[in-house]
């Protein structure tokens, strides 16, 4: 078994079943009974040299990344923010201040306070953010998209990837103003791959309009929407996809975090009524019934976008991964 969500699959096996009406592993956070309502619970790593080149962008960034991932999956929920903590390993030389900038630069400007973490010696830099949430209502699952639904992007897709692109052919470093003569949109998508966004104002407008189901890009456009069908039990049929100015269509299928939000909805006027003051975001095609259809522009839609990779060993049938 290889990869990362046929690994997920056999973890999730091999544990619990959620309690009633609860969320667990298979979503963007998981969704728990909480004293006053749901509880949104995310955790998730970046590693230096694998989510990000330091390289081309700096500690803080990796810190930012860190925290902004985690604020990402509570947007695809409708949730909001509420606490942090961040356990970080690395060698001794690792520059803590710097990466500790990032995640407070995040954790200010979104409200996710950090209350606490752990802090131990490692071969490389790592950070893990865990982070709490909540939500007014129910949270919006990635199971609940219905045939007939509307599909909606909520911005241009593909410039964190293009950004990634222009750092590595050495047109700029980080997200500062090292961006040089960049065009415009070069420069925006430098900085949404140093800095990417996570769009909680969006995810609580989709969530308001009725969304039937959502999930952020983390892993690439095709791929996450790949993610949300599947939980749904449905296909879609794509009419075109909004493409950031500094991307390619690959980039813009297949790139990763660049953190827009896909969601459905059945009720287009509800959409744009919530998103009144946002960004308005595009329809790209519907739902359709048939699990197999899974078109764009009436071809079928490559397989795209990242994961890691797990070789998981084979475990008799009763028996559990100690």
């Amino acid at each position: 078994m290889r990869g990362e969500f046929s690994a997920i699959e056999r973890i999730a096996a091999s544990l619990p079943v959620p309690a009633a009406g609860e969320t667990w592993i298979g979503d963007d956070a998981a969704v728990v009974h909480g004293r006053d309502g749901w509880l949104l619970l995310a955790a998730d790593t970046v590693v230096a040299g694998v989510h990000a080149d330091l390289s081309l962008t700096g500690v803080d960034d990796l810190g930012w990344k860190a925290m902004t991932a985690n604020l990402s999956d509570l947007a695809a929920m409708g949730g909001e923010p509420g606490h942090a903590l961040v356990t970080v390993s690395g060698p001794g030389d690792s520059d803590l201040d710097a990466l500790y900038r990032g995640i407070g630069d995040a954790a200010r400007l979104y409200c996710c306070p950090v209350v606490g973490g752990d802090l131990t010696n490692g071969p490389v830099l790592v950070v893990t953010v865990a982070v709490t949430g909540t939500v007014e209502g129910d949270p919006v699952l990635r199971s609940g998209a219905r045939p007939g639904d509307d599909l909606w992007v909520t911005g241009p897709l593909g410039a964190a990837a293009a950004g990634l692109r222009l750092l590595r052919a050495g047109h700029a470093r980080g997200a500062g103003p090292a961006a040089g003569d960049l065009e415009p949109g070069e420069a925006a998508a430098v900085r949404a791959h140093a800095r990417p966004v996570p769009l909680l104002a969006e995810g609580r407008a989709a969530r308001r309009a009725g969304a039937t189901a959502m999930i952020d890009v983390s892993d690439g456009f095709a791929a996450d929407l790949g993610h949300l069908a599947d939980r749904s039990g449905v296909g879609f049929e794509l009419t075109g996809l909004p493409i950031a100015p500094a991307a390619t269509l690959e980039e813009a299928v297949g790139g990763g975090e660049d953190y827009q939000l896909i969601f459905s909805a059945p009720d287009a006027d509800a959409v744009r009524t919530a998103f009144g003051g946002l960004p308005a975001p595009s329809v790209v095609g519907r739902v359709v019934a048939d699990p197999g259809t899974r078109t764009f522009k009436g071809s079928a839609l490559p397989p795209a976008g990242w994961q890691h990779e797990w070789q998981m060993p084979r475990f008799p049938s009763s028996a559990k991964p100690g």
